[in-house]
Formats: structure tokens, sequence, C-alpha cells
């Protein structure tokens, strides 16, 4: 079975995923169109539809990303009592000590409230909406008589034939990819490598960001880390592969998925970092010279009301007895009574 077979069969099963992902599609291109005036069929249109896609769903998936960071934090503290058990049992084989190395594995992972696979919930509750995508592009298409059909919701037909006809800078064809248009259409390889390309490198910082900042010393002395060091590597390698076939207006969810992950863990990292990490430590240097900063400024307040009082204030004249006069009578009486 070829892509389009395996993409059109997987679209089947996720019918009511595709049904929201066509009407939240729908919505923004109708905003696009009767609010800001766009053109119905450009490709920029369809292409900040797919954009608006991405934000509400990466916007419902904010509570799955703070569960997230708080199992990736588990995770992080227990990584010394793993490398612990994976030293106790280092060198035994024999069935008897890997089924005793997962049994402690699992009790560790159960008292920590955490779960490996916890870590992976924004990636694995995006992937059917991905797919979802997937054969709303592949399907904006005319059949073999030339007809096209509308989709399962509120996907009409005029509006699959614009989706159809939409070109990203005019050239480059939202349905199309580098695998269809290698060979022929030269400015769409070009065009889709520079968007794969752009997705590599948000995902590449994402996870350079995760493994340089947000690590503390012992985390990086476990074998966590070095997996978290191989996805450095692995994760954009997948990316280059898998772009290869992606349509372009799918690499566009992908990419503003990305973009959207890099500022959030950004974010996180900066704020609520790990304890004992490079992050956490850059940030108590930040409150620490914020406190001192503001300790200046409340001396400096403090200072200002004393220094205009003086100021303001005239200085009180001195005041000195007058000397009356004495006339020459009155001198040789004082006088005479002494």
């Amino acid at each position: 079975m070829d892509l389009n077979g395996i993409i059109n069969g997987i679209g089947t099963v996720l019918t009511p995923i595709k049904w929201v992902i066509e009407a939240i599609l729908v919505g923004f291109h109708w905003f696009f169109v009767n609010v800001l005036h766009m053109a119905d069929g450009a490709g920029i249109t369809w292409v900040l539809s797919i954009v608006g896609l991405t934000v509400v769903v990466r916007a419902a998936l904010i509570p799955v990303f703070v569960r997230q960071i708080k199992s990736q934090r588990k995770m992080m503290e227990v990584a010394p009592q793993l490398k612990k058990i994976q030293d106790k049992y280092k060198g035994k084989k024999d069935q008897f000590s890997r089924e005793a190395m997962q049994r402690e594995t699992m009790e560790m992972y159960r008292k920590a409230g955490t779960n490996p696979l916890a870590s992976c919930l924004p990636l694995l509750i995006q992937m059917p909406i991905f797919f979802s995508l997937l054969p709303t592009l592949n399907e904006a298409k005319p059949d073999a008589n030339g007809v096209f059909h509308a989709g399962v919701g509120l996907f009409s037909k005029d509006l699959v034939e614009s989706l159809y006809r939409a070109n990203l800078f005019g050239v480059a064809p939202l349905k199309d990819s580098i695998q269809t248009a290698w060979g022929t259409e030269w400015v769409v390889v070009i065009i889709a490598a520079v968007i794969v390309l752009l997705m590599t490198a948000s995902q590449f910082f994402t996870q350079l960001q995760l493994v340089s900042k947000n690590m503390s010393p012992e985390t990086k002395a476990s074998p966590m880390y070095r997996q978290q060091r191989m996805l450095l590597y692995v994760l954009p390698v997948i990316f280059i592969f898998s772009g290869f076939a992606f349509p372009i207006g799918a690499m566009f969810y992908w990419l503003t998925s990305n973009v959207w992950t890099l500022v959030q863990q950004f974010l996180v990292i900066r704020n609520l970092p790990t304890p004992g990490s490079e992050a956490a430590l850059a940030r108590e240097a930040r409150l620490a010279r914020r406190n001192r900063q503001r300790m200046s400024g409340n001396a400096v307040a403090l200072a200002q009301p004393e220094a205009a009082a003086a100021i303001e204030a005239p200085p009180k004249p001195v005041t000195t007895q007058r000397v009356q006069p004495v006339s020459k009578s009155r001198a040789k009486k004082g006088s005479g009574k002494k």
C-alpha cells in the first residue's frame, strides 16, 4: 500500500477527529475571508487557517503540557535512584535479575507518582490530530471525472476546490510535497525543503534548551541525560525524513506546533526551572539582582523627601538682641551705683 492509501485508511478510522479539524479550518477560513477580507483561494489564507488550527489545538493541550512538565520534573528527580537500580543489576542478564530490576524500577516510578510515557502525552495526543489533517489535504482534489466532493463535515465542495487550488507564493500548492514535486517542480521542492529545515531547527533548539539549561548535575550524570542527548539529534533526523512525504500544508502545522513548544518551554524553563539546573541558578541571580535594585530604589525614595524638605525649608535667621543706647547721665548713675 502506498503512502496515500495509508493516509486515507487512517483518515477513515479518525473520521470524528477529522470532522472537528475540518470545522476549525472552515471557521478560520471564514474569519480571514469575511472579516479580514483576504482572498478566498489564496495560499496564505489557508496557511493562516492551518496556523489557527494549530493554535487552538496547542491551547487546548496546555493542561496536558503542565502535566508533562511535572512528569519530566519528577523523572529528573528520580534519575539518581534509577541509576542506582541500574548499577545494582549491571552485568546481570539472567531472567530473574531482569524481572527484579523491572519491578524495582516500576515501584520507584509509582512512589514518585510519574511515568515515562507521561512526558510523551502532548505528542501522542497530537498524532491523531495530525493524521486527521493529512487526509483533509490529501482528499482536496477532484475525482477521475474532475468533480470535487465535500468533506466529512462543514467542508463544502467549494472549499475543497479552494484548498486544492491554493498556492503558496503563487507557485507551491499546499497539497504538494517534496516527494510529489521531485523532478518536476523544483520551486516547490525548494520551498518545502526550507519549511523542513525550519521544522528541524525549531525541534533541535527546543530539545537543546532542555538538556543544556534545565537539568541538574545529578540528572546529567544519569542514563536519562544520555537518552535526552540522543533525542537531540534523532528527532531532527526523523523530521527531515518525514518531511519528505508530508504536504506543505501539513508541514505548516508541525512548524507552528514546534515554534509554540519552543516558546512555551522557554517560558517554563525561565520561570519554573529544575532545582539545581543552570536555568535555576540564572533565575536566582535575576531575582537577587532585582531585589538589590528594589532595595536601592526604596533607599533613594526614602532619602528624597528628607532632601526635598531640607531644600524647601529656608534657613532660620539668626536673631540678636538689640543694644539700647544709654544717655550719659544714666551711664554715670549706673557707674555710681557700683
